[in-house]
């Protein structure tokens, strides 16, 4: 019996005799003695490179070398001579003293009879201290630094309560009104307000609505502009608003109360 080779061209036209030719299998029937040659060939290249690596990092990698220590020991040091000349004896230094704090010295009360006590050096009566206007404060002591004084950061400050800030109103029964009524205030204003000459040259004209505080005393305070028409024009109504006269303030349930009024000031070219 003759020695088949199934690998050759032969062995597979034969198998594929009458067959179809273009079918997939045949090709890879008729490609596989190529791809077996090359699948070893590439195992082999494989597992040589494997096999020379370390070889190479060996050969790449410089030889360490090797450092030669010498260990003294101290046992083996020679100690120096020390001369009695300069050894000198140190004095410890005593720590400076801690600072004093701020103080006030402590007098203590002295009873004295009522006809020896000034009229000055009585105490006041809690009516007396509280109809006074004067503030009793002591946050303006300046301590002595006396050791045994009362030190002045625990010392309270004793303040009269500041008044309250008064409420204002954006509606009363009353609205504050200008000395004399409107036709006084914008006859006012048309006598005191100064066209800027920068708005004049440009041409511009229209109306600044500010707004302002009447208080209780008829001061004017809080102006701030609402909607502006140029900043030299809004700069000229806060200006005016400012330098009017006291105003009659307006009332709520019979009193005289802050209240807010909004004005418009108006720039007109003539």
């Amino acid at each position: 019996m003759a020695k088949i080779d199934l690998t050759s061209r032969e062995w597979c036209d034969l198998i594929f005799e009458g067959r179809n030719k273009e079918y997939g299998a045949y090709k890879m029937r008729a490609r596989a003695p190529r791809r077996l040659t090359f699948s070893v060939i590439l195992v082999i290249v494989i597992a040589l490179v494997g096999f020379s690596i370390p070889k190479l990092i060996t050969m790449v990698t410089p030889e360490k070398k090797e450092v030669m220590t010498e260990v003294t020991t101290l046992s083996q040091l020679e100690e120096p001579e020390v001369k009695q000349e300069e050894v000198q004896k140190v004095e410890p230094v005593a720590p400076p003293p801690p600072a004093l704090k701020s103080s006030i010295k402590f007098t203590a009360p002295v009873i004295k009879k009522d006809e020896e006590v000034a009229d000055e050096d009585e105490m006041k009566s809690q009516e007396e201290l509280t109809e006074s206007k004067v503030t009793i404060s002591i946050a303006d002591v300046k301590g002595n630094d006396e050791e045994g004084g009362e030190l002045i950061e625990d010392l309270k400050t004793i303040v009269t309560e500041a008044p309250e800030e008064e409420q204002v109103f954006d509606m009363v029964e009353q609205k504050p009104q200008f000395p004399g009524g409107d036709a006084e205030m914008y006859a006012w204003l048309s006598k005191n307000l100064r066209y800027p000459v920068i708005a004049q040259e440009n041409g511009i004209q229209g109306r600044v609505v500010c707004q302002f505080v009447v208080g209780s005393d008829g001061s004017i305070r809080d102006i701030k502009v609402l909607r502006g028409l140029d900043p030299s024009c809004d700069k000229e109504a806060v200006r005016a608003i400012q330098a009017m006269p006291k105003w009659i303030p307006g009332r709520q349930n019979g009193k005289a109360v802050a209240v807010r009024y909004t004005l418009p000031v108006m720039f007109r070219l003539q």
